[in-house]
């Protein structure tokens, strides 16, 4: 048992060096027009790798292309002829490969300089497009064959209404040959649709012909590898540019551009003919004479269809022939974004119940906003009374001047209508002045009860300057009592300011009082009041005295709640000051002055600029 499994197994082992030491085996593919002229370099490129994968012997693979094939003037072989003599010399060759009509016709005119003695493969050709009597035992063909009117047949089936077909092909030798067998082929639907033959045109032409297509056209593309003008179309240029135009759903016999815009139906599988042609390579190079090799001729597939091309021209799947397959299919959202859309559900609840606790949150919010503010304007109305409290001597003395001289000038009225003979004109120059008085005093009460009233919420345009006098004259015996000096610089230019009169007045009024506290033991006492624009639409003021100035440490704290360093004060009027300014839009701030005592300033915006 031991023995026959080391005998095996040194068997195996000679195998395997044998195949190491094999000498390579020399292929030459031939190309047709060049190595990048579908279908030709679709089957090629497969051809090429399943040979080298599949064979067991090392491929040398050499690769030339039959160029001259292109144009329609006598041919000039034997330049390439030397070319691959003096290439290969003396050692020869293993195979021959010709991909398409053209190599394969070169091979068999030029067969007794062509290396005779060297076996030769011929794929992807149409049986009717190369000569197949001149081939002998040393040759054989991995050939195609088929009915190109079965594609107008398909046309017509999936697409009835059609009523016009532009015909897509070249003007090459090769394609001239194959111009006659379609017309030939088609003729048997004349009488059914136009054909619109664009062989003679160059590439820029077919495009303007097949943009010009009226409504129910569809293109046949039979390869345009070179057009009549003689300009080579690699790569199917002009299919792509077709295809891009819009203008008609394209088919064709080849895959090659299956699922780059091909609408589908039976088509010549490229992998096919390649796998089959690679297959018979490898038998040559086994051993076996090309000329026994005998494979059947490969015609069309079963009809496949672009998904997405049905989709775009409107075609029905129940319009496709029995047996049909429809690839590049787009599946449901469902099937594609399974554990996607779960996980957005997830997260739209996550998001749903976020948003109902965020809500809710709001509400919350929104009611200790309010209360917040009703609190807030509870604490300026009560900051104003105690203001007014200050005041009250001033206020009294405001409105007892205007009563004592109507007090006065009432006496002085009486008696000059009491006396023997009444002075009309001097009473009635009294009584002018009394209704002046009366005037004046209820104004004076009208500017204090609009002072310390409560808020109204209300936002007019208000001028600033007017404002600060208004204080200004509130404050006067304050002012008088303690001996200070007030300098005014008021810009008469400043455009109005949208805003609560009533608040605002309270800061100026606050910022006043503040200052002329701030100067009790200071000399001298100068208040200076200063408005103007720090920037465009941007008003500031400015309030400066000559006190005992703030201290550093503090200066940060000044404007919160309860901060004070006054003996008998609350620590709430440069707070409310700091809201009021705020919910303005507007800021306030503090600094020291150039010399002693303290700056004070606020910015709001202003309206439109008024001149």
């Amino acid at each position: 048992m031991r023995f026959g499994r080391a005998w095996l197994a040194g068997i195996l082992l000679l195998a395997a060096l044998q195949g190491a030491t094999a000498e390579p085996r020399r292929v030459l593919l031939l190309h047709s027009f060049g190595p990048h002229f579908p279908p030709w370099n679709e089957i090629s490129a497969r051809f090429r790798e399943l040979l080298v994968n599949e064979s067991p012997y090392p491929i040398d693979l050499y690769e030339a292309s039959h160029q001259l094939g292109r144009s329609g003037q006598p041919p000039n072989d034997g330049a390439l002829l030397d070319y691959l003599h003096a290439l290969f010399g003396e050692s020869g060759l293993d195979l021959t490969v010709a991909i398409g009509a053209p190599a394969a016709r070169l091979v068999l005119q030029h067969r007794a300089q062509f290396f005779p003695s060297t076996p030769l493969l011929i794929a992807g050709a149409d049986e009717r497009a190369f000569p197949t009597s001149a081939m002998t035992g040393n040759e054989t063909a991995v050939a195609v064959g088929f009915d190109q009117s079965m594609q107008i047949e398909n046309i017509l089936q999936v697409l009835p209404d059609t009523a016009d077909i532009a015909i897509a092909i070249g003007d090459s030798p090769l394609e001239r040959f194959w111009t006659a067998e379609l017309r030939r082929s088609f003729q048997r639907f004349a009488g059914r649709v136009n054909f619109h033959w664009l062989n003679e045109f160059s590439a820029e032409e077919m495009e303007k012909h097949v943009e010009a297509l009226p409504p129910r056209s569809a293109i046949y593309y039979a390869t345009v590898r070179v057009d009549a003008h003689g300009v080579p179309q690699e790569s199917d240029r002009i299919f792509g540019r077709l295809h891009a135009l819009g203008k008609a759903p394209i088919f064709s016999y080849v895959d090659s551009n299956f699922g780059r815009g091909l609408v589908g139906g039976a088509l010549l599988s490229s992998e096919d003919v390649a796998r089959q042609a690679a297959a018979v390579a490898i038998r040559i190079l086994k051993g076996e004479t090309a000329g026994n090799i005998k494979t059947p001729t490969l015609g069309l597939s079963a009809p496949v269809y672009d998904w997405r091309e049905l989709q775009r021209w409107g075609i029905s799947e129940a319009a496709l022939p029995p047996g049909s397959i429809v690839r590049f299919r787009q599946p449901a959202v469902w099937q594609v974004y399974r554990w996607e859309l779960t996980a957005l559900g997830v997260a739209m609840l996550v998001q749903a119940a976020m948003i109902t606790w965020l809500l809710l949150e709001h509400r919350r919010r929104q009611r200790a906003e309010v209360l917040a503010r009703n609190t807030l304007s509870e604490l300026m109305h009560m900051n104003r009374v105690a203001t007014a409290g200050e005041l009250s001597a001033s206020l009294a003395h405001e409105v007892n001047q205007p009563l004592t001289g109507i007090s006065a000038r009432a006496g002085a009225a009486l008696r000059w209508l009491a006396a023997e003979k009444p002075d009309i004109d001097k009473a009635r120059t009294a009584l002018s002045h009394i209704v002046s008085a009366s005037h004046r005093a209820s104004e004076i009460v009208t500017s204090v009860r609009a002072m310390f009233r409560k808020d109204s919420g209300e936002r007019d345009p208000v001028d600033i300057n007017a404002l600060i006098l208004t204080v200004l004259d509130l404050a006067r015996i304050e002012l008088r009592k303690h001996n200070v000096e007030v300098q005014t610089d008021l810009d008469e230019t400043l455009p109005r300011v949208e805003c609560d009169r009533v608040q605002v007045q309270q800061v100026v009024l606050n910022l006043v009082m503040n200052a002329i506290e701030a100067m009790n033991a200071a000399q001298p006492r100068v208040l200076r009041i200063r408005s103007s624009l720090s920037k465009p639409y941007v008003m500031n003021v400015l309030v400066e005295d000559t006190g005992s100035g703030i201290d550093p440490a503090n200066r940060d704290r000044i404007f919160k709640a309860l901060f004070t360093t006054k003996a008998s004060g609350m620590g709430m009027g440069l707070s409310i000051c700091h809201s009021i300014i705020e919910n303005h839009k507007g800021r306030i701030w503090a600094q020291a002055a150039a010399g002693k005592g303290s700056i004070f300033q606020f910015e709001l915006p202003t309206t439109v600029v008024e001149h």
